[in-house]
């Protein structure tokens, strides 16, 4: 009985310490919910986007992801010392539906300044201007045809678009502007708004000959027309408009953020190198016209073919595998490193020689031994107890690049410092990065020395984030 009073007090004391824990997580939730919407994305580390992917804003080309928007976004991120989180969806409703649920910060596309919309969402200051322009198809022999043949076969006054059929991606501004225009013109105009058809879908549409008008913003028309010489988007069916990005309402901070940035940055050389990369260089066309723009034809490299057999050894995702052979060598079988690397894989020489290949190798073989390297690695950790893929996968990267003795290194330092050995994040990766300092490579724990840690520290997450813009883009199979 006497026991009693001991169990009580150590019941007591349990029940306080939960409701404190309890306490302070609410109170940490509280003040989460009280942060500025730009405070909230630098607490969180990330500036989520929603992006359409096409020939200008969003796409893969030889591996490494490009677009005008992206570009800019990349660079704001930068701006506000966050991550980007790169999320795709080309329906334009169900942009704002994800804007209004909380699941990006921002829809960082084309969209133009209406007074309709500005009464559901906040815009940011205009990253560009441009008009809406008819797309129409030139008749089918216009090569042999003089100037004056061609233009008369060809809509260039906004009355002759009257009972004519227009088609535009649903949930865009080119239908209210064509709605608008039937009643300027006061004839009417057929308008189909296609859900299932996003802009340059419909610009190829009119060039094979299956539709024969559709409406979008001149940049991105003037882009597509050096794809397909056959189109005209000369006859403007708008004034100027601006064009923004799209923030909730209420986020007033993130605007105020976001507007300074842009007014600044618009007025640099940089910001017009940008631009003029994906709307006025006429080259942009190779990158459509490659093998490896992989919005039209799912592929990352030449070597998809054995990155997808060999990457079934290792029950990796492909796209995963080919963003690590992307970050070893571009894609370059010729590539050698100043320590000795070599090939697809850049496997050291030693290494090389114990999986079975050596400068000479095909590149086939090439990967399979890079594969084979990766087999043995997550053995290692399968051994030391490593059970969820996901971050044995994080492990396994970061040793394919320092050295496996590194990165127990770095599991023994984290262990005794109080923090998960068994995971990377905000843990063993913390003291990859403490491997350069002196006071950590020489603890006794510490068996292989000093580490450029910083090195592995962005190889691992480059590699992991480029995976995730495969994923938006390239289909899984």
């Amino acid at each position: 009985m006497k026991e009693f009073p001991k169990i009580l007090k150590t019941t007591v004391l349990l029940v306080l310490i939960i409701v404190s824990f309890n306490t302070c997580k609410e109170k940490e939730k509280k003040s989460f919910v009280n942060l500025s919407s730009i405070e909230k994305i630098k607490k969180k580390g990330k500036l989520v986007a929603v992006m359409d992917f096409n020939s200008t804003n969003y796409f893969i080309y030889r591996g490494e992801p490009m677009g005008y928007q992206y570009e800019l976004l990349q660079l704001l991120a930068k701006e506000l010392d966050v991550k980007l989180e790169v999320k795709v969806e080309n329906d334009v409703d169900e942009n704002f539906n994800m804007l209004s649920k909380g699941e990006c910060d921002i829809i960082a596309i084309n969209l133009t300044i209406t007074k309709d919309r500005a009464n559901k969402i906040n815009f940011t200051y205009p990253h560009s201007q441009t008009r809406q322009v008819l797309v129409q198809r030139k008749p089918e022999n216009w090569e042999t045809l003089s100037k004056r043949q061609i233009e008369t076969s060809l809509i260039r006054n906004q009355l002759e678009l009257a009972k004519k059929v227009v088609y535009v991606q649903k949930g865009t501004s080119y239908a209210q502007r064509m709605k608008n225009l039937s009643e300027e013109i006061g004839d009417s105009i057929k308008i189909i708004e296609k859900a299932d058809k996003e802009v340059e879908e419909l610009i190829e549409l009119v060039a094979n000959g299956e539709i024969d008008y559709t409406v979008v913003d001149e940049n991105v028309a003037l882009v597509n027309q050096i794809y397909y010489p056959i189109l005209d988007v000369k006859t403007a069916v708008s004034f100027p408009q601006n064009l923004a990005w799209g923030l909730k309402k209420g986020d007033e901070s993130l605007k105020a953020e976001i507007d300074n940035w842009l007014i600044n940055f618009k007025k640099t050389a940089k910001y017009n190198i940008i631009y003029n990369k994906y709307f006025k260089n006429p080259r942009s066309v190779r990158i459509v016209e490659s093998d490896y723009y992989s919005n039209s034809s799912g592929k990352v490299s030449q070597y998809d073919e054995y990155i997808k057999k060999y990457s079934k050894e290792i029950d990796w995702d492909w796209r995963l595998l080919a963003s690590l052979v992307y970050q070893e060598s571009r894609f370059k079988p010729n590539a050698k490193s100043w320590a000795g690397a070599f090939g697809l894989m850049q496997l050291m020489p030693t290494t090389a020689h114990r999986f079975g290949v050596n400068q000479n190798s095909p590149e086939e073989m090439q990967i399979k031994a890079g594969v084979d390297f990766i087999k043995w690695l997550n053995k290692r950790f399968d051994i030391r107890g490593i059970d969820d893929e996901e971050e044995k996968i994080k492990f396994v990267l970061a040793s394919y690049n320092v050295g496996l003795g590194h990165i127990l290194d770095a599991r023994r330092l984290a262990e005794k410092n109080g923090l998960d050995p068994d995971v990377w994040q905000n843990n063993v990766d913390e003291y990859i990065l403490k491997k350069s300092n002196p006071k950590y490579y020489k603890d006794p724990v510490v068996k292989y020395g000093y580490c450029r840690g910083s090195e592995t520290y962005n190889y691992v997450y480059q590699i992991l984030d480029r995976y995730e813009h495969y994923k938006n883009i390239i289909p899984e199979t």
